[in-house]
């Protein structure tokens, strides 16, 4: 099943054949917006449409409801219930009160505020991976994961998509497989406002697997994207752990930095990182505190790689300590992290990227210090991936990316990888491999 790669004569890296691609089949239903925050006009679109469609006989509305049930009840889970839901969310934007409608012409009404959503037909790249909250009943060597994927649809706008699967010490791995139906997470806290600072909650249906959920942008702040998670595991001390991932907010015309936070995958809050460092992009959080304070790794510059530490998990004042700068030709341009570090018995192992000649994305990696991880123990002279042959063409070509990597043991690192911004490959590595190429 494993080919080896051929980049360099010394890289100890595996190439894995799984590869996860867009797909335009995947689609869920989302809320249609007509605007209206002019529905108390009697121009409103949304409050016409309503009129319309109450302005049908009862024969006809059985008739649209029918086509309408022919065209899409296959195609997503519950659907009839969608549709009671959204309508009841319209009529209570609408101010629409106890209008005497039939429950088809409810339910019609809520099917035109709503539309399929093609979540994953552009792209599917820069993964992350973790170990999973649920670990019964696995084999001794062996770890139930959860990837995160960002999942680019209709009109560029990323979400997050995740896969759920089982990864052994020898590096293989396998996935779950999705089921016919995703469905997009619901909010729970509709009544709180979205002011800038807003914390926003959000569920999976109790019904859908994680592998069939997806996260769409909510806030005015995450209007055009949710890009580039980098999921952690928090350890809290006594078994007490936290999922927490630091992902990009894109509104269209400025970025931010914000935290995911969920310790079950049913539940999540997002919300935005305070603070200066908050302003930057591509941070990843330690997997636990140093010295009783909070670490990351951020590129608070644009080219380097810097150290940061907080007392506090939402707020990051310090612009931090230089870590890293462009040392090698294939990142002279800049360098970044390609997720948290993971720690080893020789250190703390830290995945970078970095960008050359021709805009050219590579993988390297770096060992940190334990206990100063503000200290460099090695990284490597020469990148251990790049895009090589037909993996070079893609949305964004000529790149490798990963938002990071899943530690088995103390032996081997399975890594996905974003390709050429547009699918999703996997490799696997020894770890005393890797740093053997150290310097």
């Amino acid at each position: 099943m494993d080919t080896q790669l051929n980049v360099l004569a010394r890289n100890p890296l595996r190439i894995l054949e799984q590869r996860l691609h867009a797909d335009p089949t995947r689609v869920v239903l989302r809320p249609f917006h007509l605007g209206w925050q002019a529905s108390s006009a009697p121009e409103g679109r949304a409050l016409r449409l309503v009129r319309d469609v109450a302005g049908l006989t009862e024969e006809r509305v059985e008739q649209e409801y029918a086509l309408v049930l022919h065209d899409f009840l296959d195609r997503h889970w519950q659907t009839e219930h969608m549709f009671e839901t959204r309508y009841a969310e319209v009529a209570q934007a609408l101010h629409l009160g106890d209008t005497p409608f039939s429950a088809t012409r409810r339910k019609l009404i809520g099917a035109y505020f709503c539309h399929e959503y093609t979540y994953a037909a552009a792209a599917l790249m820069n993964p992350s991976i973790v170990p999973h909250p649920d670990q019964s009943g696995m084999a001794e060597g062996t770890v139930r994961f959860i990837l995160s994927l960002r999942a680019v649809g209709e009109g560029h706008i990323s979400s997050i998509a995740f896969r759920e699967g089982i990864a052994s010490d020898d590096g293989s791995f396998s996935l779950w497989p999705e089921s016919a139906f995703a469905t997009a997470v619901q909010r729970t806290d509709h009544g709180a406002a979205d002011s800038g600072d807003s914390i926003v909650t959000v569920e999976r249906n109790p019904e859908s697997s994680l592998s069939n959920t997806v996260i769409f942008p909510i806030t005015e702040q995450q209007a055009n994207g949710l890009e580039d998670l980098r999921l952690v595991r928090l350890d809290h001390g006594d078994e007490d752990y936290e999922w927490v991932g630091t992902y990009t907010a894109y509104s269209g015309k400025s970025i931010r930095s914000e935290l995911l936070r969920t310790r079950d995958f049913r539940s999540f809050t997002l919300e935005p990182i305070q603070g200066r460092a908050g302003r930057n992009k591509g941070m990843a959080l330690f997997p636990q505190k140093i010295d009783d304070q909070y670490v990351m790794v951020g590129r608070q510059d644009g080219k380097n790689l810097y150290l940061l530490k907080s007392d506090r998990l939402d707020r990051w004042d310090d612009d931090g300590v230089l870590l890293m700068e462009p040392e090698y030709p294939w990142e002279f341009i800049q360098i970044g992290n390609c997720g948290s570090p993971v720690l080893t018995d020789a250190g703390w192992l830290l995945f970078t990227h970095g960008v050359g000649a021709m805009r050219k994305y590579a993988l390297g990696c770096v060992l940190l210090d334990r206990d100063d991880p503000s200290r460099i123990i090695g990284r490597v002279k020469e990148p251990v991936l790049t895009a090589e042959n037909a993996d070079r063409a893609g949305y964004v070509p000529n790149v490798v990316y990963t938002c990071g990597v899943l530690l088995m043991g103390q032996d081997h690192v399975l890594i996905p990888y974003g390709i050429s911004d547009i699918s999703v490959g996997f490799a696997n590595a020894r770890v005393q491999d890797l740093l053997a190429l150290m310097v």
